[in-house]
């Protein structure tokens, strides 16, 4: 986290590439994220409904509290990692001011409600499920241009 000591970041000739790479992999893991978990526990209702609830009607089981709970687990680990950082980066980039503290503030706030959201769904109720869909996009699209941002501000400002 270097980066968060260095002046200028744009004129630092050794952390323009780590941070590229850094801001690349990122976006990698944001896009990758969105096709990983439409494979495998879904990013659409009646896909997630069907992975935590299953479906009598096909026979599928339903996944256990313990499976749900690692798999959430998880999701707060990388979610915290990759917007803590992102967030140093873009407002490091970016400067803290207006626009820029609207969209650190609503990518942590939606990545919390998707967290939050999720939890509700598997121990409270089903339609919780609608709110973690809309938030698990919103904040994918916000670091999704975070990282965009900051890569342009990296090289063109």
């Amino acid at each position: 986290m270097r980066f968060t000591l260095i002046k200028d970041l744009k004129q630092d000739s050794m952390m323009k590439p780590i941070l590229s790479g850094l801001l690349i992999f990122t976006l990698l893991y944001l896009i990758s994220d969105i096709f990983v978990k439409s494979s495998s526990f879904g990013i659409f209702e009646e896909m997630i409904k069907t992975t935590l609830f299953g479906n009598e009607a096909e026979f599928l089981d339903p996944i256990t509290t313990s499976a749900f709970l690692e798999f959430w687990h998880m999701e707060i680990f990388f979610i915290m990692m990759i917007l803590l950082t992102l967030s140093a980066v873009f407002i490091r980039l970016s400067g803290a001011k207006g626009f820029n503290i609207i969209i650190v503030n609503a990518v942590m706030i939606s990545a919390l409600i998707s967290l939050v959201a999720l939890l509700l769904s598997f121990f409270l109720n089903a339609a919780f499920v609608q709110l973690y869909i809309l938030s698990f996009f919103s904040w994918h699209v916000c670091a999704i241009y975070m990282s965009l941002y900051s890569l342009v501000r990296l090289y063109y400002d």
